[in-house]
């Protein structure tokens, strides 16, 4: 049976930058710079995303490309006679399947927060307030986080089920496309806001006395983190590079896209925790203690 393979160089684009696009751009990177910073700590993610993240990606997806595999297959056929290479292709797919359970509680608790939304139950709400509700509501109430999560791995389910073409890359390339419009859209909101101008000051000047050792681990971390890197799933993308594109060049296209996202995010968060008051070292529910604000 013939490997499917996607239907447009633009689908394979958005859909591999969808990998790396995610909650660690919105969720995670916001957080984060807002624990260590700001500005400085954002200079030194870039730096790692260029010395580290860039050829470690064109490396994982040349491993593809070369062996057409999956990432236990591509070290199974690439490792040379009597070595051991493989055992990292499995050591990968299970960093998959533990990634997944914290990808889907995270992703469930944005589920939860789309169903709260819209049925006006965080409508007026003060941070402090959404603070609680984030904290006390939320993460208090285990049975329903276990439905958001059950959903979220269904519908992920579901798009694996249709296949590469019609399930992975049509709804990756109108999801991707969904979230550049939301990220502009509350990016042109969030700067307009009476006080934003402090949380730009946060977010885009430097100030290196602040940083700590503890925020440049963060940021190597959070440059491997973003891309998805280590895992193997940027070898399962590389499989599907054409021998005519080089693999330099859509890295650093995959690379730009993330980077684009995460840094408009970060202009999101902090202009809008700065115009309502919010801390931005919050930790992990600050998006979903600022975000509701822009919203209302």
């Amino acid at each position: 049976m013939p490997r499917e393979q996607l239907a447009t160089r633009l689908g394979f684009l958005l859909v591999a930058a969808g990998c790396a696009v995610g909650i660690g751009n919105i969720w995670r990177f916001g957080y984060i710079t807002g624990q260590y910073g700001g500005a400085a700590f954002v200079i030194i993610y870039l730096i790692f995303l260029a010395l580290l993240g860039f050829p470690v990606m064109v490396m994982e997806f040349a491993i593809g490309r070369a062996a057409q595999k999956n990432l236990a297959g591509a070290m199974t056929a690439l490792q040379p006679p009597g070595t051991k290479w493989s055992i990292y292709g499995h050591i990968g797919i299970l960093g998959n399947l533990i990634l997944m359970m914290f990808y889907t509680t995270v992703a469930g608790w944005t589920l939860a927060y789309l169903y709260h939304s819209a049925a006006g139950h965080l409508m007026g709400k003060t941070p402090d307030e959404l603070g609680a509700f984030f904290g006390g509501s939320l993460l208090g109430n285990p049975a329903e986080l276990t439905l958001w999560v059950f959903l979220v791995v269904l519908i992920g389910y579901l798009v694996c089920a249709l296949g590469l073409k019609s399930g992975v890359e049509r709804v990756g390339k109108a999801m991707m496309g969904g979230l550049f419009i939301i990220l502009i859209v509350l990016a042109v909101r969030g700067v307009t806001l009476p006080g934003a101008a402090a949380g730009l000051d946060f977010y885009l000047r430097p100030e290196f006395e602040n940083l700590t050792w503890g925020g440049v681990y963060a940021a190597m971390s959070q440059a491997f983190f973003t891309l998805s890197l280590g895992i193997g799933s940027m070898a399962i993308f590389g499989s599907y590079i054409g021998k005519e594109r080089a693999l330099a060049g859509e890295s650093v296209r995959i690379i730009g896209i993330d980077t684009f996202v995460a840094l408009m995010a970060g202009l999101i968060i902090f202009s809008t925790a700065f115009a309502f008051g919010v801390d931005p070292g919050s930790g992990p529910g600050l998006v979903f203690i600022t975000l509701p604000n822009i919203f209302n």
